[in-house]
């Protein structure tokens, strides 16, 4: 935790969830040992498993303690099992590769985070029976809002995720306001890989 500390991590809630879920658990078996480090990982399906400071600065703007959450790139696993450590009332993770979601529904449950619903979806058009959300976490750059993630924030919500800009990717922010989504791209540079729309065909 002295390295996410150093770089600029200062959420004490966050790094704390961080010490109490093991990386390890949910690292491919080849890279476990580098699972302690700032790296991201390989994940199967030519996925990357995001590097611990990338996931730390998004949890600290996403706030999710008790609210409902939306996560759009379920992965590994690892960012699920930190939404609930993080007491999160509610957590649907979508995931368009159905080896990823199957993977991460069996480590979750191996691990007790079997609260976490994992659905194998499109994250840009989450399925309107999963309704509204107090919260959305987007693991993945956008190059711009989909109508269809921001149409299911509840009044008061929040979605953070990383949006393309010249300078790179970059820390978004979005609000739903009374009169309308209230939108700061922060200047946090994020290392993450494109948020692909629709259902792999394969794998």
């Amino acid at each position: 935790m002295l390295g996410l500390r150093a770089r600029g991590v200062r959420d004490a809630a966050v790094l704390g969830a961080m010490e109490r879920v093991p990386r390890e658990a949910f690292a491919p078996l080849a890279f476990r040992d580098l699972a302690r480090r700032d790296l991201a990982l390989p994940l199967p399906c030519g996925q990357t498993m995001t590097a611990p400071s990338v996931i730390a600065t998004m949890l600290a703007a996403l706030t999710p303690q008790g609210a409902r959450v939306l996560e759009i790139g379920t992965g590994s696993g690892y960012a699920t099992a930190l939404l609930l450590r993080l007491g999160a009332a509610e957590v649907v993770s979508l995931e368009r590769y159905a080896t990823l979601a199957r993977n991460a529904r069996s480590r979750l449950d191996a691990l007790g985070f079997d609260a976490a619903m994992v659905a194998l979806a499109d994250g840009y058009a989450p399925p309107d029976e999963a309704g509204g959300f107090d919260r959305i976490l987007v693991n993945g750059t956008l190059r711009d809002l989909p109508e269809g993630l921001l149409a299911r924030l509840n009044p008061g919500g929040r979605l953070v995720g990383a949006l393309t800009t010249p300078a790179g990717p970059r820390l978004v922010a979005i609000a739903q306001e009374a009169d309308g989504p209230w939108r700061q791209v922060r200047e946090t540079p994020l290392r993450i890989g494109p948020l692909t729309p629709g259902l792999a065909a394969a794998l």
